[in-house]
């Protein structure tokens, strides 16, 4: 497949555009093998969405604005950066009075794991949860919203807030026995953006892009630093599934490029 047949299965624009609730990445139409991904944006006109996730493992987090969701019959407040795991076989309603912005993230599994709530004061409590990373021209922000503080098949769910101008993902690593992963871009009003790269070898990349609010980048293999442009940052959500099962989702086990070990 050529450059930019990969590139078509690997990046996806903008996927911010839709009100209500709206799927952009699946198995089935990108280079994902576990992964789905989209976005569950409400407000005053719009402002409910229902849906069974079936034998898939769900993670919503909410990017902005605020709302409630009810899995099953139980009910749970969401606002900015709270997430919540949700397990196969459930039946969700999200609803808000204003408006909200989640980020809808899912992966099938064989077995059923316990419902669990994550307030991100939670999250901030924990420094192994949310922490800084990397050192001058590489600093940022790493926040775990669903990682070893609960029980999954697949998913980790957590997001990345660049130094304006700084690299991320650095050095440049990669998971793919394990793990695939995605980006997804947010709360980046223009004119910020970044720059993306996914390769294998440096000389021949599958992807180098500009990416800006609303794109999602898909790693299913290969290293993927990014980079901010001077005066902005970026912000990405970043999920993970394990290829296995449990025995995969581990976050940090990780191959750095052997130039930057």
């Amino acid at each position: 497949m050529s450059i930019r047949g990969r590139a078509s299965k690997v990046f996806f624009r903008k996927t911010n555009g839709h009100l209500g609730r709206h799927i952009s990445v699946t198995p089935a139409n990108s280079a994902s093998k576990h992964l789905s991904y989209g976005r569950i944006i409400l407000d005053r006109s719009t402002a409910s969405a229902s849906f069974s996730n079936g034998n898939r493992e769900t993670g919503l987090i909410c990017l902005s604005g605020s709302c409630a969701v009810q899995v099953d019959g139980e009910r749970f407040p969401l606002a900015k950066y709270d997430s919540i795991y949700i397990p196969r076989g459930s039946k969700l309603e999200v609803q808000c009075e204003a408006a909200a912005d989640l980020a809808e993230f899912s992966a099938e599994v064989k077995n059923r794991y316990p419902l669990r709530f994550v307030p991100y004061e939670e999250v901030t409590k924990d420094s192994t949860l949310k922490f800084t990373a990397g050192g001058p021209d590489n600093m940022r922000q790493v926040s775990v919203c669903l990682g070893k503080n609960i029980e999954a098949g697949r998913l980790l769910l957590g997001f990345t807030i660049s130094e304006p101008g700084n690299w991320t993902s650095w050095p440049p690593h990669e998971h793919a026995e394990m793990l695939e992963e995605m980006y997804v871009y947010f709360d980046m009003p223009r004119p910020a953006y970044g720059i993306q790269l996914l390769y294998h070898h440096i000389e021949s990349p599958e992807l180098v892009t500009a990416v800006y609010d609303g794109d999602a980048v898909l790693m299913p293999a290969g290293y993927h630093p990014n980079v901010s442009v001077p005066g902005h940052r970026i912000k990405y959500l970043w999920a993970m599934a394990a290829h296995r099962e449990r025995v995969d989702r581990q976050y940090g086990v990780i191959n750095f490029q052997p130039d930057f070990r």
